[in-house]
């Protein structure tokens, strides 16, 4: 039943303030339309941002709540899931709703592999409660009358109150049920392994090799693989033997580190290692792939534990940008596809303040800009060859041409006094996207941009 009087028929009146729609939701489509029903759509929509903004605070305040796309939708998931029910529980307090929901709770196996600890998680139920207090208040000031603003206000806060002390004790609970199974599996003995390696912290590798069952003496292929979607996925484990097989690994080894998804490394030879770079180009990444569904980043191949941490390191950081703008990429990324955009981004603000400042008015919005972005970088990197770049984006020479004027146009200056500064801008614009196009700091973190595939 949705509010329509009563005391809190203000809760009716909350709009999200940067139109967020039902779209947006992170939450499962069963538990919107319950949410939706109980309170109305608009109510709802507000809900969904706070539990967005929220999620952004946590990933700026408690670095180990990052890991990927999929790890920041796990969280962005729980935060929203809290909001509604903390929306479901102030809009009807005589219903005594419980505080923690099945969807609050659904993260906290992926807290558990991923090594967050619970003192962190508590924390980020702190912060969330932070934001939702401060915008619950500002709403109150807004949508209540004077006559009874100071009583709603301090309900609002002693409600809230009860309702994060009851989150907390359900999620510390369910947190510990979930470490105690955790603890006592095989996994859970190769993951903390793992996580010693990388963190340099294992100094007997003969030891760690025979905990893992694998040899880290040898030379290593490192990939991340992950479901676009936060959830477990069973091809998961198989997915990234077979990938590494046909990358040309023997043994391989696959540690599953969250909510779908999987760290796994892959032991190739020698001589295949000894190839170099070309061992791992993009032309053979290009006849990888994995199922639909699941993406992929691979490492470099390189030897010992060193390499074992190196090529993982690589995978990382390439799975970070197909995490930040993978839209209609290939589902497999190795390292030395991207290797320049992800050192040109390795600071992201300053990759941002240079791609604008090269670019100027060339950053902005629409398929027309994009087009222009990306027949321009194809042109600088052709050598200025007409012909090659109409081959490569199966467009007329004419419109090549056309293209590159008006980007020079928009640009302002000759283009050929810029040199690899706006080479290197370009390929930041096209490999990175919105996160270095336009949106502030602020609206990248509230809410993941879903960048377009380029116009070629």
């Amino acid at each position: 039943m949705k509010i329509v009087d009563g005391e809190r028929a203000w809760l009716a009146s909350l709009v999200p303030s940067k139109g967020i729609g039902l779209a947006q939701a992170a939450s499962s489509a069963v538990t919107v339309a319950g949410a939706v029903a109980r309170v109305g759509e608009q109510p709802v929509c507000w809900a969904i941002e706070q539990g967005g903004i929220a999620a952004a605070r946590i990933l700026a305040e408690i670095p180990p709540f990052t890991g990927g796309s999929t790890a920041d939708e796990v969280l962005r998931r729980g935060s929203e899931a809290a909001s509604l029910q903390a929306l479901l529980v102030l809009a009807e307090p005589s219903a005594n709703l419980a505080p923690v929901s099945d969807a609050s709770l659904a993260g906290i196996r992926d807290f558990v592999r991923r090594n967050i600890p619970l003192d962190r998680v508590l924390r980020a139920i702190r912060i969330g409660h932070a934001q939702l207090a401060q915008a619950y208040l500002r709403a109150c000031e807004q949508l209540v009358g004077p006559e009874r603003l100071s009583q709603e206000m301090k309900q609002v806060s002693d409600e809230l109150f009860r309702f994060v002390d009851g989150l907390s004790d359900g999620m510390a609970q369910e947190y510990l049920a979930e470490y105690d199974r955790w603890v006592t599996s095989a996994a859970a003995t190769r993951a903390a392994t793992v996580r010693a390696l990388l963190a340099g912290e294992a100094t007997d590798a003969a030891a760690a090799s025979r905990t893992l069952g694998y040899n880290l003496a040898g030379t290593h292929v490192g990939a991340i693989v992950w479901a676009e979607a936060p959830t477990e996925d069973p091809r998961l484990h198989s997915a990234a033997e077979e990938l590494l097989r046909e990358s040309g690994a023997g043994t391989t080894l696959v540690v599953p580190v969250g909510a779908g998804r999987v760290w796994a490394w892959g032991t190739i030879s020698a001589g295949s290692a000894s190839a170099g770079p070309a061992s791992t180009s993009s032309v053979q990444h290009r006849h990888l792939d994995v199922a639909e569904g699941l993406r992929a980043a691979l490492g470099a191949p390189a030897a010992g534990v060193e390499g074992f941490c190196r090529t993982h390191r690589e995978a990382a950081r390439t799975e970070w940008l197909r995490g930040v703008n993978g839209a209609d990429r290939p589902r497999v990324t190795g390292y030395d596809d991207v290797v320049l955009p992800v050192l040109l981004s390795a600071d992201l603000e300053a990759a941002r303040e240079f791609t604008r400042r090269e670019l100027g008015a060339l950053t902005g919005p629409g398929e027309m800009m994009q087009a222009l972005r990306t027949t321009l970088l194809h042109y600088l990197s052709a050598e200025r060859s007409l012909v090659r770049v109409a081959r490569e984006l199966h467009i007329a020479r004419g419109t090549v041409a056309y293209r590159v004027k008006r980007a020079q146009e928009v640009i302002g200056g000759e283009i050929a006094d810029r040199g690899f500064r706006l080479q290197a801008a370009l390929l930041l614009a096209e490999e990175i996207g919105e996160a270095v196009l336009g949106a502030t700091p602020a609206e990248r973190h509230q809410h993941r941009p879903l960048p377009g595939s380029p116009v070629t």
